[in-house]
């Protein structure tokens, strides 16, 4: 499992940093005659040089260092610091939207977008998601030991920091992107188990397609329902896959210091399960007991067995990128040989 960082320290240590970080800068930025910088810069001695300079930054600054890390915690930063609006049952299967577009330093030799910075950006759409969705309820499962949200087999609170790490990501290209092309990533969770939290993602041509409507307030044009953007003609479902560019599936899994915290805990803590006659863990697959859920009404009230419904059919596609986990037993060490050891890896 590969760690994506714990928030335990997010509240104590970078929030407070970052509003004195700020409160400095703007103190600083008054004592200084911006009039007089700017015209010195675009009309003084090396301004080709500067101008271009500027340029080059602009148009790849989401590749130079630090910069992840600054979209990463601006995503924190943002919705731990907004306070978002009550949402029902249904947007838990809604998707988060980022919009960004392709630079010279994340391009190949084709000057397409390299397959390898695809994740990068899957990192700060899963950050958007994740903390919009279930960040107002993680300070009360942080403080569990006040709270008791999370027990332990013996029904003791769970003590430690709460954090999220990223278990794995499987991606599946289809379309090339090009050079300074823009694009939007897609991102909603995909299902749960006893363990892991499973989010889809897509990246999709830019401005392509809209939602039929936002949570809260609005976020940007709609499209009727069942009516494509273009051409105004009833959509099929899958006439959407054509602007799809690649997609992804990766999986978080929470923690308490040591102990993995249920999926369903974090999401319930969220106001974003309905009740259960059985709760949402249990039974041999610890995700509840399975009743027959019989005839679902796609477009009727989202009580348990419609959340029930969409997490089963999100688990059609889970458990073969899961089943994925077996192929690290395929490793033999090169029980018969190797090509070779070679440079500049």
């Amino acid at each position: 499992m590969a760690s994506v960082g714990t928030l335990s320290l997010f509240f104590p240590v970078f929030v407070p940093a970052s509003g004195v970080a700020a409160a400095y800068l703007g103190h600083r930025a008054t004592k200084v005659d911006w009039r007089a910088k700017a015209r010195h810069f675009l009309t003084g001695p090396g301004r080709l040089s500067r101008i271009l300079l500027v340029f080059f930054l602009v148009t790849n600054w989401k590749s130079l260092p630090f910069a992840w890390t600054i979209r990463i915690f601006y995503a924190f930063i943002y919705h731990f610091t907004r306070r978002r609006p009550t949402l029902p049952p249904r947007a838990l299967f809604h998707y988060s939207i980022t919009s960004t577009r392709n630079s010279l330093l994340d391009s190949d030799y084709n000057l397409h977008k390299s397959n390898s910075t695809y994740f990068a950006d899957l990192d700060v759409s899963r950050s958007h998601l994740v903390t919009h969705l279930l960040g107002p309820a993680m300070p009360r499962i942080g403080d569990n030991a006040k709270n008791r949200l999370v027990l332990d087999k013996d029904g003791f609170a769970v003590r430690g920091g709460f954090g999220i790490g990223l278990g794995a990501v499987f991606c599946s290209f289809r379309k090339e992107i090009g050079l300074l092309q823009g694009y939007e990533t897609w991102s909603r969770i995909l299902s749960w188990d006893r363990k892991w939290l499973y989010i889809v993602t897509h990246f999709v041509v830019k401005g392509k397609v809209k939602p039929t409507s936002w949570d809260g307030r609005a976020r940007g044009p709609v499209r009727p329902k069942n009516v494509k953007v273009e051409g105004g003609g009833v959509a099929k479902e899958d006439e959407f896959g054509k602007w799809v560019i690649a997609t992804a599936v990766s999986k978080y899994v929470f923690k308490l210091g040591r102990f993995t915290v249920h999926p369903a805990i974090v999401i319930k803590a969220n106001g974003l399960l309905p009740a259960r006659p059985d709760g949402w863990m249990g039974g041999e697959s610890g995700v509840g007991t399975p009743e027959e859920l019989g005839d679902i009404d796609e477009v009727g009230e989202w009580d348990w067995r419609r959340v029930e419904y969409e997490r089963r059919k999100g688990m059609e596609y889970a458990e073969h990128f899961a089943a994925l986990d077996g192929a690290n037993g395929l490793f033999d060490g090169g029980e018969d040989g190797a090509l070779g050891h070679f440079a500049l890896g």
